[in-house]
């Protein structure tokens, strides 16, 4: 039987709710703030702009 494993990455904490995976830095954003930013937009060719970000404990993180 194959099973496949799934490697948790752990998560590094940083100041100011920042935080690490492998060697990216993630800046924590509240539902507000994102409006600020380019999350959800898409350029000319239908991409979109943020292409790394996750939910953790009440804050959008996105890739910096």
């Amino acid at each position: 039987m194959n099973k496949k494993y799934i490697n948790m990455q752990k998560i590094k904490h940083l100041k100011n709710n920042y935080i690490q995976l492998n060697q990216t830095i993630y800046k924590p954003y509240t539902i507000c703030q994102l409006a600020d930013t380019k999350f959800g937009q898409v350029d000319n060719n239908g991409y979109s702009l943020v292409g790394e970000w996750f939910n953790y404990k009440g804050f959008t993180y996105v890739a910096v």
